[in-house]
């Protein structure tokens, strides 16, 4: 789906399953708030817990609320955990199209990178139990339609930017490259998230290196042809 106005594709939205959807989509203020407080609270529990011995009764005991109560919202953790990938997945499209409105035909390629990686970086830091989560969205059947979207998404935001960029390729060539920028950006993100100090600065520069030779490669083979 594309935006009418910039032409950029927005976030994939996919149909769930019916055990997969809210008891009661939260339209008003109170339930809002309440739907945020459960899936809020699951994240901390991921993080304490892990996955296997997250249930539904710890969630509620942690929200403050009986288990029935926290079924008026969601049917299952699965659900809840649905609801807290698609949150992430939003956060990863405002960065995405953050990123889309720098002025990448005028930036260096090393300038470039590094603001798209600081820019990424920053939600994966933001949510909690994160490799939890990516985890869980791509073993759980239930939630692997969740990873499907975020690799469509960036792998096809990516493919715009190299061709902003000046690397005139097929598209299909592209989303290889994006393919590529995301397999590699994602799995260090993961790692750093876990690291402080000179120790992830160190790892953050090495995914840099990495990416700017691939990404100069390309760059000037299509100068070389133009």
């Amino acid at each position: 789906m594309e935006s009418k106005q910039t032409g950029e594709k927005s976030l994939p939205i996919k149909r769930k399953s019916q055990d997969l959807k809210p008891r009661n989509a939260p339209v008003q203020g109170r339930s809002k708030k309440r739907s945020k407080e459960i899936i809020d609270a699951t994240s901390e529990l991921l993080e304490r817990v892990g996955f296997d011995d997250l249930n539904t009764v710890l969630i509620a005991k942690e929200v403050g609320i009986s288990v029935g109560s926290l079924y008026h919202y969601f049917p299952n953790k699965h659900a809840i955990l649905y609801a807290m990938g698609s949150r992430w997945l939003e956060e990863i499209d405002k960065v995405l199209s953050a990123v889309a409105e720098l002025p990448v035909e005028e930036m260096v390629l090393e300038e470039l990178v590094d603001q798209m990686l600081a820019m990424n970086l920053k939600v994966y830091k933001k949510q909690k139990a994160v490799l939890t989560l990516v985890q869980a969205m791509f073993s759980v059947p239930e939630l692997r339609e969740l990873d499907d979207q975020h690799d469509e998404l960036v792998i096809s935001r990516m493919a715009e930017i190299f061709k902003r960029m000046g690397i005139n390729r097929h598209v299909k060539e592209r989303e290889r490259l994006g393919r590529l920028y995301l397999e590699t950006s994602h799995s260090v993100f993961l790692v750093v998230v876990h690291q402080s100090g000179e120790r992830a600065k160190r790892t953050l520069a090495d995914l840099k290196f990495m990416l700017c030779a691939l990404l100069r490669q390309h760059l000037e083979s299509c100068q070389a042809e133009s």
